[in-house]
């Protein structure tokens, strides 16, 4: 009994020390290198409830942390569970008995007042539309899945690695392209990342779609300025469904550009331009300051965002989150709009992507390109994936009219 109290001691001491400065995941490995006291399987227990505490949001004080801790523990297990068994008993019963979300936060509301299913994310008036509030919500008390998508070609080989060295039942096939897997999932030297397959979650994926619809239009070779690059996730699924394409990428961060440089070279891409840019100034274009004469066909945009629709892999970020901040990403977003629309060819497509699910950052910016730019919108979508275990995503694609 101890040795659970412990657990729990030392989970709320991390949260006591966590400001949100840095990812928890971050912070924990270097909570725990300093206190090597704890072993594999105590960090992974503490870890997990610190994650349960922040997946329940800004809960009321009246609850104690420790309650807290377990109150997250609770709603978030996916059965029985030992530190429940030892400090909650009847609680652990209703995991037995495979109770749904719903029956226990109608336990958890009956015996704690003053706890609110609001509070797992209490921003209702600012989402985009067609987000269900109350599934949405429920949706942050579980980690999502880990997501592959396969690449061109290597579906066959793919498949048989992941058989050979799981059971089918470890993963799911979500489509002919996409494999979901538990977010805990190790893939280090049983498939080649970036070559066979890339990590990327499944409504990331979806973003194919607005590809398509362009491919349908254009001819190859295509010119494709990935603007903020980041990881190089939408570049490479540009590669894959648009075939030849002359690339150029972009980031503001030049340790992001290094990191892209070794997954494209792990992704077979070695014809590209990369420049470093800060496309939120207020200066002129910075790529056709550098290269005057180019223009690109294609334009993604997947600029930076209050990440609200990935809340559900870092609910740490939900719980420092300052509302302000929709507006201050809003206004940067449409600064690195207008640094970049004025590289698009005519009748080229300008697709804006965001891992947002807030009006302003969605809605809104379509609603102000469309007033401010010679834009003509094609197609706009929020990409639902919280009722998949998935992150929910915004795209809109435009061309710019002749």
């Amino acid at each position: 009994m101890s040795r659970f109290h412990s657990y729990i001691n030392s989970a709320a001491q991390i949260i006591d020390q966590y400001a949100g400065k840095e990812p928890l995941s971050s912070f924990l490995q270097s909570y725990f290198r300093s206190n090597k006291k704890y072993g594999s399987r105590d960090r992974k227990i503490i870890s997990n409830l610190c994650y349960s505490f922040f997946r329940l949001g800004k809960q009321s004080e009246n609850i104690p942390v420790e309650e807290k801790l377990l109150i997250g523990l609770f709603l978030t297990s996916d059965g029985p569970d030992e530190l429940l068994n030892a400090l909650k008993q009847e609680w652990n019963k209703i995991l037995k008995e495979a109770a749904g979300i719903d029956s226990r936060l109608k336990f958890i509301k009956s015996g704690f007042p003053s706890f609110n299913e609001s509070a797992l994310f209490p921003w209702k008036e600012e989402l985009s539309e067609g987000i269900e509030i109350d599934e949405f919500r429920q949706s942050h008390l579980k980690q999502p899945d880990l997501f592959l998508r396969v690449r061109p070609g290597n579906w066959e080989s793919v498949m048989e690695k992941l058989q050979t060295h799981h059971s089918d039942k470890w993963f799911e096939i979500v489509n002919n392209k996409c494999i979901a897997l538990p977010n805990s999932t190790k893939l280090d030297g049983v498939i080649e990342l970036n070559k066979e397959a890339v990590i990327q979650d499944y409504s990331s994926q979806r973003i194919s779609e607005f590809l398509q619809a362009i491919k349908e239009k254009v001819q190859e070779p295509i010119s494709v300025w990935d603007a903020c690059a980041g990881s190089g996730g939408k570049s490479i699924l540009a590669k894959d469904i648009l075939g030849e394409i002359d690339l150029t990428v972009s980031d503001i961060r030049e340790s992001i550009l290094v990191n892209l440089k070794k997954r494209f070279n792990e992704a077979g891409i070695s014809i590209y331009k990369s420049l470093l840019v800060d496309l939120a100034s207020d200066k002129s274009n910075p790529r056709l300051d550098r290269e005057p004469n180019h223009k690109s066909k294609i334009i993604i945009a997947d600029v930076p965002c209050t990440g609200s629709g990935t809340w559900g892999r870092t609910p740490e970020q939900l719980f420092f989150f300052n509302e302000k901040k929709i507006d201050e990403y809003a206004s940067k977003q449409k600064k690195i709009l207008n640094n970049t629309i004025t590289a698009l060819e005519k009748g080229g497509f300008l697709l804006y992507c965001t891992c947002s699910v807030f009006r302003r950052e969605n809605e809104e910016n379509v609603e102000w390109l469309l007033k401010n730019h010679p834009l003509q919108l094609v197609k706009m979508e929020l990409l639902k994936g919280y009722d998949k275990k998935a992150d929910t995503l915004f795209a809109a694609l435009f061309t710019l009219n002749n």
